[in-house]
Protein backbone atom coordinates (compact mmCIF):
# COMPACT_ATOMS: atom_id res chain seq x y z
CA UNK A 1 0.00 0.00 0.00
CA UNK A 2 1.25 3.89 -1.26
CA UNK A 3 -0.18 6.35 1.29
CA UNK A 4 0.90 10.23 0.84
CA UNK A 5 -0.09 12.40 3.72
CA UNK A 6 0.55 16.38 3.21
CA UNK A 7 0.77 18.51 6.65
CA UNK A 8 0.00 22.43 6.26
CA UNK A 9 4.09 23.23 7.14
CA UNK A 10 7.34 21.47 8.27
CA UNK A 11 6.83 21.44 12.18
CA UNK A 12 3.70 19.58 11.60
CA UNK A 13 5.38 17.43 9.71
CA UNK A 14 8.18 16.88 12.11
CA UNK A 15 5.83 16.17 14.71
CA UNK A 16 3.86 13.42 12.45
CA UNK A 17 6.88 11.59 11.25
CA UNK A 18 8.01 11.39 14.91
CA UNK A 19 4.59 10.17 16.17
CA UNK A 20 4.39 7.66 13.41
CA UNK A 21 7.80 6.16 14.35
CA UNK A 22 6.72 6.21 18.10
CA UNK A 23 3.74 4.06 17.01
CA UNK A 24 5.50 1.66 14.75
CA UNK A 25 7.93 0.62 17.37
CA UNK A 26 5.63 0.47 19.90
CA UNK A 27 4.33 -1.94 17.50
CA UNK A 28 7.34 -4.25 16.33
CA UNK A 29 8.27 -4.34 20.43
CA UNK A 30 4.78 -5.75 21.17
CA UNK A 31 5.10 -7.74 18.50
CA UNK A 32 8.65 -9.43 18.19
CA UNK A 33 10.21 -7.67 21.22
CA UNK A 34 12.53 -5.17 19.49
CA UNK A 35 12.45 -2.35 16.97
CA UNK A 36 14.61 -2.60 13.95
CA UNK A 37 14.94 1.42 12.99
CA UNK A 38 17.12 2.93 9.80
CA UNK A 39 18.02 6.48 9.87
CA UNK A 40 18.28 8.47 6.87
CA UNK A 41 20.74 11.20 6.95
CA UNK A 42 19.78 15.00 5.73
CA UNK A 43 18.15 18.46 7.62
CA UNK A 44 14.53 17.13 7.24
CA UNK A 45 15.13 13.83 9.34
CA UNK A 46 17.68 15.85 11.52
CA UNK A 47 14.67 17.86 12.61
CA UNK A 48 12.61 14.72 13.25
CA UNK A 49 15.85 13.52 15.15
CA UNK A 50 15.58 16.33 17.51
CA UNK A 51 11.71 15.72 18.69
CA UNK A 52 12.62 12.12 19.53
CA UNK A 53 15.30 12.75 21.50
CA UNK A 54 13.02 14.62 23.81
CA UNK A 55 10.55 11.77 23.93
CA UNK A 56 12.33 9.64 26.76
CA UNK A 57 9.41 7.97 28.03
CA UNK A 58 7.37 7.67 25.10
CA UNK A 59 9.11 4.13 23.54
CA UNK A 60 11.46 0.99 25.75
CA UNK A 61 14.40 2.21 24.10
CA UNK A 62 16.56 -0.36 25.02
CA UNK A 63 14.70 -2.72 22.76
CA UNK A 64 15.05 0.12 19.75
CA UNK A 65 18.29 -1.17 17.43
CA UNK A 66 19.52 1.85 15.38
CA UNK A 67 21.05 1.82 11.32
CA UNK A 68 21.70 3.61 8.82
CA UNK A 69 20.57 3.56 5.05
CA UNK A 70 23.70 5.49 4.02
CA UNK A 71 27.05 7.19 5.11
CA UNK A 72 29.66 9.39 3.91
CA UNK A 73 32.95 7.95 3.81
CA UNK A 74 34.45 10.11 6.82
CA UNK A 75 35.20 9.81 10.02
CA UNK A 76 32.35 9.50 12.63
CA UNK A 77 33.46 12.94 13.85
CA UNK A 78 33.20 14.74 11.02
CA UNK A 79 30.46 17.31 10.06
CA UNK A 80 29.28 15.51 6.88
CA UNK A 81 28.36 12.27 8.85
CA UNK A 82 25.43 10.81 8.77
CA UNK A 83 26.03 8.91 12.17
CA UNK A 84 27.44 12.03 13.99
CA UNK A 85 23.86 14.38 13.12
CA UNK A 86 21.85 11.26 14.71
CA UNK A 87 23.95 11.14 17.70
CA UNK A 88 23.94 15.27 18.40
CA UNK A 89 20.44 15.65 17.66
CA UNK A 90 18.69 12.43 19.38
CA UNK A 91 21.15 9.21 20.55
CA UNK A 92 22.90 11.34 22.79
CA UNK A 93 19.67 12.17 24.38
CA UNK A 94 18.05 8.56 24.40
CA UNK A 95 18.87 6.14 26.79
CA UNK A 96 19.99 3.66 24.12
CA UNK A 97 22.72 0.87 25.16
CA UNK A 98 25.68 1.49 23.14
CA UNK A 99 25.36 -2.00 21.54
CA UNK A 100 21.85 -1.22 20.04
CA UNK A 101 23.71 1.53 17.83
CA UNK A 102 24.55 0.16 14.68
CA UNK A 103 26.60 2.67 12.60
CA UNK A 104 28.66 2.29 9.32
CA UNK A 105 32.25 2.32 9.85
CA UNK A 106 32.77 4.74 7.73
CA UNK A 107 36.72 5.33 8.79
CA UNK A 108 37.47 2.24 6.52
CA UNK A 109 37.83 2.13 3.01
CA UNK A 110 34.51 2.49 0.94
CA UNK A 111 34.86 -1.17 0.08
CA UNK A 112 35.97 -2.53 3.43
CA UNK A 113 33.16 -0.41 5.20
CA UNK A 114 29.92 -1.78 2.95
CA UNK A 115 31.19 -5.61 3.44
CA UNK A 116 31.77 -5.07 7.55
CA UNK A 117 28.36 -3.84 7.25
CA UNK A 118 26.28 -6.11 5.74
CA UNK A 119 27.53 -8.87 8.10
CA UNK A 120 27.23 -6.82 11.32
CA UNK A 121 23.27 -6.99 9.65
CA UNK A 122 23.42 -10.78 9.00
CA UNK A 123 24.68 -11.24 12.46
CA UNK A 124 22.26 -8.77 13.95
CA UNK A 125 19.58 -10.83 12.27
CA UNK A 126 21.24 -14.67 12.95
CA UNK A 127 21.05 -13.12 16.30
CA UNK A 128 17.61 -12.24 16.34
CA UNK A 129 16.40 -15.68 15.22
CA UNK A 130 18.25 -17.84 16.83
CA UNK A 131 16.17 -16.19 19.92
CA UNK A 132 13.60 -17.70 18.27
CA UNK A 133 15.09 -20.88 17.78
CA UNK A 134 15.13 -20.35 14.37
CA UNK A 135 17.79 -19.81 11.27
CA UNK A 136 18.33 -17.91 8.44
CA UNK A 137 19.01 -18.78 4.91
CA UNK A 138 22.47 -17.09 3.96
CA UNK A 139 20.56 -15.61 0.98
CA UNK A 140 17.33 -14.60 2.93
CA UNK A 141 17.13 -10.95 3.24
CA UNK A 142 16.01 -9.10 6.46
CA UNK A 143 12.97 -7.01 6.49
CA UNK A 144 13.38 -4.17 9.05
CA UNK A 145 11.05 -2.93 10.76
CA UNK A 146 10.59 1.10 9.47
CA UNK A 147 13.72 2.89 6.75
CA UNK A 148 13.39 6.46 6.84
CA UNK A 149 14.12 7.90 3.62
CA UNK A 150 14.78 11.53 2.12
CA UNK A 151 14.75 13.00 -1.46
CA UNK A 152 17.23 15.05 -3.63
CA UNK A 153 16.01 17.37 -5.91
CA UNK A 154 17.62 14.66 -8.54
CA UNK A 155 15.42 12.22 -7.59
CA UNK A 156 18.65 10.14 -5.43
CA UNK A 157 17.60 8.43 -1.93
CA UNK A 158 20.14 7.18 -0.03
CA UNK A 159 22.99 7.26 -1.61
CA UNK A 160 21.41 5.85 -4.78
CA UNK A 161 22.07 8.24 -7.39
CA UNK A 162 20.54 8.71 -10.95
CA UNK A 163 22.36 6.31 -13.44
CA UNK A 164 24.83 4.98 -11.08
CA UNK A 165 26.08 1.16 -11.01
CA UNK A 166 24.30 0.57 -7.37
CA UNK A 167 20.84 0.98 -8.85
CA UNK A 168 21.75 -2.57 -10.35
CA UNK A 169 22.99 -4.25 -7.67
CA UNK A 170 20.66 -7.16 -7.21
CA UNK A 171 23.24 -9.65 -4.58
CA UNK A 172 24.58 -7.22 -2.42
CA UNK A 173 22.55 -6.06 0.59
CA UNK A 174 25.05 -3.14 1.15
CA UNK A 175 27.67 -0.91 -1.70
CA UNK A 176 30.06 1.15 -2.03
CA UNK A 177 29.24 4.14 -4.15
CA UNK A 178 31.85 6.67 -5.97
CA UNK A 179 30.38 10.30 -5.87
CA UNK A 180 32.56 12.45 -7.66
CA UNK A 181 29.03 14.78 -9.00
CA UNK A 182 26.62 17.31 -7.21
CA UNK A 183 25.14 17.06 -4.56
CA UNK A 184 27.98 18.17 -2.48
CA UNK A 185 29.51 16.71 -0.08
CA UNK A 186 31.99 14.78 -2.95
CA UNK A 187 33.16 12.24 -1.17
CA UNK A 188 32.48 8.31 -1.77
CA UNK A 189 29.54 6.89 0.35
CA UNK A 190 28.20 3.41 1.64
CA UNK A 191 24.33 2.73 0.82
CA UNK A 192 21.51 -0.04 1.14
CA UNK A 193 20.87 -1.53 -2.01
CA UNK A 194 17.45 -1.71 -3.58
CA UNK A 195 16.84 -5.28 -2.53
CA UNK A 196 17.12 -4.46 1.36
CA UNK A 197 15.27 -1.34 0.63
CA UNK A 198 12.18 -2.58 -0.20
CA UNK A 199 12.39 -5.75 1.62
CA UNK A 200 10.90 -3.45 4.79
CA UNK A 201 7.97 -4.05 6.34
CA UNK A 202 7.66 0.41 5.96
CA UNK A 203 9.80 2.84 4.34
CA UNK A 204 8.92 5.87 5.23
CA UNK A 205 9.78 8.91 2.74
CA UNK A 206 9.79 12.64 4.35
CA UNK A 207 10.24 15.58 2.27
CA UNK A 208 9.99 19.42 2.52
CA UNK A 209 10.52 22.43 0.72
CA UNK A 210 9.05 24.14 -2.23
CA UNK A 211 12.69 23.39 -4.15
CA UNK A 212 11.03 19.72 -3.45
CA UNK A 213 8.16 20.39 -5.26
CA UNK A 214 8.67 19.59 -9.19
CA UNK A 215 10.62 16.47 -8.43
CA UNK A 216 8.20 15.41 -6.28
CA UNK A 217 5.22 15.77 -8.68
CA UNK A 218 7.22 13.95 -11.40
CA UNK A 219 8.06 10.98 -8.48
CA UNK A 220 4.34 10.50 -8.14
CA UNK A 221 3.26 11.41 -11.35
CA UNK A 222 5.24 8.26 -12.76
CA UNK A 223 6.92 10.73 -15.37
CA UNK A 224 10.37 9.72 -15.66
CA UNK A 225 12.43 7.43 -17.81
CA UNK A 226 14.66 5.49 -17.07
CA UNK A 227 12.89 5.54 -13.59
CA UNK A 228 14.57 7.76 -10.84
CA UNK A 229 15.69 5.64 -7.58
CA UNK A 230 13.15 7.04 -5.61
CA UNK A 231 10.79 5.31 -8.23
CA UNK A 232 12.15 2.35 -7.53
CA UNK A 233 11.53 1.97 -3.88
CA UNK A 234 8.52 -0.29 -3.82
CA UNK A 235 8.65 -2.77 -0.99
CA UNK A 236 7.52 -6.10 -2.00
CA UNK A 237 4.95 -6.63 0.73
CA UNK A 238 5.68 -3.29 3.29
CA UNK A 239 4.10 -0.02 3.13
CA UNK A 240 5.06 2.92 1.31
CA UNK A 241 4.03 6.47 2.86
CA UNK A 242 4.98 9.30 1.64
CA UNK A 243 4.73 12.33 4.27
CA UNK A 244 5.50 15.94 2.84
CA UNK A 245 5.05 19.26 4.06
CA UNK A 246 2.53 21.73 1.79
CA UNK A 247 5.28 23.35 0.70
CA UNK A 248 6.67 20.06 -1.40
CA UNK A 249 2.86 18.93 -1.77
CA UNK A 250 1.80 22.42 -3.68
CA UNK A 251 1.62 20.67 -7.08
CA UNK A 252 0.10 17.71 -6.01
CA UNK A 253 -3.81 16.37 -6.92
CA UNK A 254 -4.16 12.74 -7.00
CA UNK A 255 -2.13 10.38 -8.33
CA UNK A 256 -3.82 7.13 -7.32
CA UNK A 257 -2.25 7.20 -3.61
CA UNK A 258 -4.01 7.13 -0.40
CA UNK A 259 -4.11 11.03 -0.11
CA UNK A 260 -5.08 12.37 3.49
CA UNK A 261 -4.66 16.58 3.84
CA UNK A 262 -3.81 17.62 7.34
Amino acid sequence: MVSLLIFPDPVELYKAACQHILRAGERAIAQQGYFAFVLAGGSTPQAVYRLLGQEHAALDWGRVHFFWGDERCVPPDHPDSNYLMAREAMLAYLPVPQENIHRIESELTPGQAARAYEEQIREFYRKVLSNRGLRAGSSAIPSFDLILLGMGEDGHTASLFPGTPALAESQRWVTAVEHNQPPPPLVDRVTFTLPLINAARQVVFIVAGENKAARLEQVLAGRSDPPLPVQLVQPASGNLTWMVDQAAGVRLSSWGLESQQY
